[in-house]
């Protein structure tokens, strides 16, 4: 790709609103997750008493059911990006090949 039609691109104002949406919600979703990841390490580090608090039986403790929380938060915040992408960003993509072809 010549250094033109990378020019033209970078001007184009629905190229900046696809960088500004994208980035920001990479950001939010990755606080988000680390949030939700060093409260879980927190809670672990000072109160570890309450992960041998038991749920379930004889043997299963909190510190089970609250780490798959996490694994499927994980999850889901990867499934609502990859909708976010399939929908807008690459909408907004369509129409910046649009305009540069």
């Amino acid at each position: 790709m010549d250094q033109a039609k990378i020019e033209k691109i970078k001007s184009l104002p629905q190229y900046q609103q696809l960088v500004k949406e994208r980035t920001g919600l990479a950001w939010k979703l990755s606080i988000a997750m680390l949030v939700v990841y060093y409260g879980y390490i927190m809670l672990l580090a000072f109160d570890p008493a309450f992960f041998t608090t038991i749920v379930s039986g004889d043997h299963v403790s909190i510190g089970f059911p609250v780490g798959v929380g996490i694994i499927v938060f994980a999850f889901l915040l990867t499934g609502y990006y990859v909708k976010k992408a399939n929908s807008d960003f690459d909408e907004l993509t369509a129409q910046i090949k649009k305009e540069v072809e």
